[in-house]
């Protein structure tokens, strides 16, 4: 057994001084009060005076990048990273190779996880033009949801078949999980700038303005138009725009059947910091302006956005060369998203109950992961406690992603990862990766 002793708990709402007896794999006993000395004499003990204590970290949009990306970083590293940063779920995006857009490849992945995650996992199963009859045969509580590109994406899961895209939100009985850009939008917008630019690769600061508010703004439309038609169970990924606000509501998440995430990234950077991070910040949908960035950080303390994620994709620093056509979208995150929300915590820009709220309770609600995402007795012991008041700085020597950069790299954040436990067992503690691979299959309730 083990006992987390006077920590701050973050759960729920509140935040109280208490401890947390762990048995096996379980949380066995909340105390608000002073531990029973015949409990304390009999158990391992972390104390943990002046550290916060909150549930794991659930992070529903990752791209561990297995199989057949795994030059960029796998299941096991990209894992391993995500302890170290206090997630310990991650739910995995179809985009690898081959494309995660069968059953059986849906499986093959389940059984790479199962020896390498450090974390806990489950994987999405990718929408095409032509896997309809797939996407319908899904039967599993393992299964996180159905993840449709309606924007660009590789090899064949641009879903841009009018009929097919209505066939998956009328027929297809699981959770839907959509990156909204709309193509059409986005393919003038090149031709426009390749009139400026010629056949050479354009600037990146046209990036955000190639896949523009309005691409994102319309597809997230079309989208939910669709959910509200068909009755979907509808999750719009990565929002990165002030127009897409208006279109969620403000009402309890348990009355969602239409549900937003927002990135770290979009509410850590601007179009501003492109001129010091360059293609380090590039991502897909693009880093906005400060007044969209501004936005979704207001439509986070609202209710209207339910979820903070990552969208952590690994590239290697060649692949990030180039400019807003040449360089790939999207950078590794996972590591410090907790950090980076801590540190927006500090400045009060929200309440770290309501980073609780959004990083850990409520991608277990829109999921419907069971036993996992609270400080419940009973439920899982994923646990991390962080210190709101040790600086840590990021440098070559502790960032653990494969592909070795971050565009946070040499930030100092006020809040260090203190120590992640998983199922029940110490996996990170103190700077260091602790034991083998231990993650275990999310299950859902379905």
């Amino acid at each position: 057994m083990l006992l987390i002793r006077n920590a701050t708990i973050i759960n729920e709402g509140t935040s109280i001084k208490g401890s947390v007896l762990i048995k096996n794999d379980r949380i066995d006993t909340i105390y608000k009060n002073v531990v029973p000395e015949q409990i304390a004499n009999q158990v391992e003990i972390i104390e943990a005076d002046n550290l916060y204590l909150i549930p794991g970290v659930i992070d529903d949009q990752v791209h561990f990048r297995e199989p057949g990306l795994t030059h960029k970083g796998s299941i096991q590293s990209e894992s391993r990273a995500a302890i170290a940063g206090g997630v310990t779920s991650y739910m995995d995006m179809p985009n690898t190779n081959p494309q995660t857009i069968t059953i059986d490849a849906w499986k093959r992945k389940n059984e790479f996880a199962h020896d390498k995650s450090y974390a806990n996992y489950a994987f999405y199963l990718g929408a095409t033009n032509n896997n309809l009859t797939e996407l319908k045969r899904v039967d599993s509580n393992h299964l996180c949801g159905i993840k449709v590109f309606m924007g660009s994406s590789t090899g064949d899961m641009l879903v841009d078949d009018k009929k097919i895209l209505q066939a998956i939100f009328a027929e297809v009985d699981m959770l839907i999980a959509t990156h909204c850009e709309k193509e059409s939008i986005i393919r003038e917008n090149i031709k426009k700038y390749r009139k400026k630019f010629g056949d050479n690769d354009i600037p990146l600061k046209y990036h955000p303005l190639i896949r523009s508010a309005e691409a994102c703004y319309q597809s997230s439309a079309e989208a939910i138009e669709l959910a509200d038609r068909y009755g979907s169970r509808l999750h719009v990924l990565h929002l990165s725009t002030e127009k897409e606000m208006k279109l969620f509501d403000v009402k309890p998440l348990s009355d969602k059947k239409i549900t937003g995430e927002v990135c770290v990234h979009h509410l850590w950077f601007t179009d501003d910091d492109y001129n010091i991070f360059d293609t380090h910040i590039k991502w897909n949908p693009a880093v906005k302006s400060e007044k969209d960035r501004n936005a979704l950080r207001k439509a986070l303390l609202e209710g209207r956005i339910d979820v903070v994620a990552t969208d952590h994709a690994p590239h290697t620093l060649k692949e990030k060369e180039g400019g807003a056509l040449i360089a790939a979208s999207g950078g590794p995150l996972v590591q410090h998203s907790l950090q980076m929300m801590m540190e927006l915590v500090s400045q009060n820009v929200l309440s770290k109950e309501l980073l609780v709220e959004k990083m850990c309770h409520a991608p277990a609600i829109v999921f419907g992961i069971k036993d996992r995402g609270f400080i419940r007795e009973g439920y899982f012991a994923d646990l991390v406690l962080v210190n709101p008041n040790s600086p840590y700085t990021i440098s070559s020597d502790n960032i653990l992603y494969q592909c070795g950069w971050t565009p946070l790299k040499e930030e100092t954040f006020s809040s260090t990862v203190h120590t992640t436990i998983l199922n029940g067992k110490v996996v990170f503690h103190n700077g260091e990766v602790l034991g083998e691979p231990s993650g275990k299959v999310l299950e859902f309730n379905r």
